[in-house]
């Protein structure tokens, strides 16, 4: 029988049973999920790969206190979710204590390959979204970078959060009502 053919659950009783194979082929099925939900809240591939490998040792630590109210793969991504949150939070102010950037200072570069003013009307428009989306309310803000990952459904986020999958419709649609409000303030109308 291929691994393929084996169910999460089947191979998270054989994990607790001893067989750390069965643990790996976990780890490689949901690998990527775990990536993507550290990187929609950390923005950095780096970080969210450790954010990854921590939240992978942290699940096979307490893979006996795994109770199959969920998913394998939801309660794995709640563990990523949180274990990135915590990384966020801790980056932020490390980044705000010693290298916030110079008032007006930008830290990237826009594409210069579409031209110049186009690259431009981009890059305002980028450093807009992103200050428009770090003002939003973190519950706002979480939900609507889990879903523009494109990695997870409605109900693997109200699972991750542990929260009503109404509820995460409704900050999704709220988040994104708010930013098109916002943007067209500042004149992007055809947002």
């Amino acid at each position: 029988m291929s691994t393929s053919d084996v169910s999460d659950s089947e191979l998270v009783e054989l994990a607790r049973r001893g067989d750390h194979a069965a643990f790996g082929v976990l780890v490689d099925r949901h690998r990527t999920s775990a990536f993507r939900a550290a990187l929609a809240a950390l923005g950095s591939p780096d970080d969210a790969e450790e954010v990854t490998q921590e939240a992978f040792v942290a699940a096979f630590r307490y893979l006996a206190d795994f109770r199959e109210q969920a998913s394998f793969k939801t309660w794995l991504l709640s563990i990523a979710w949180r274990k990135a949150l915590t990384r966020r939070r801790s980056v932020k102010a490390m980044v705000r204590r010693f290298v916030a950037p110079a008032e007006g200072t930008e830290w990237e570069f826009p594409d210069q390959s579409r031209g110049p003013e186009r690259a431009l009307i981009d890059s305002e428009l980028g450093a807009h979204l992103k200050r428009l989306i770090s003002g939003l309310s973190p519950k706002l803000r979480d939900v609507l970078l889990l879903t523009t990952s494109g990695e997870h459904t409605y109900d693997e986020i109200a699972g991750m959060l542990a929260i009503p999958l109404g509820t995460v419709k409704w900050r999704v649609a709220e988040s994104r009502r708010q930013l098109k409000g916002k943007l067209g303030e500042l004149g992007y109308g055809h947002v």
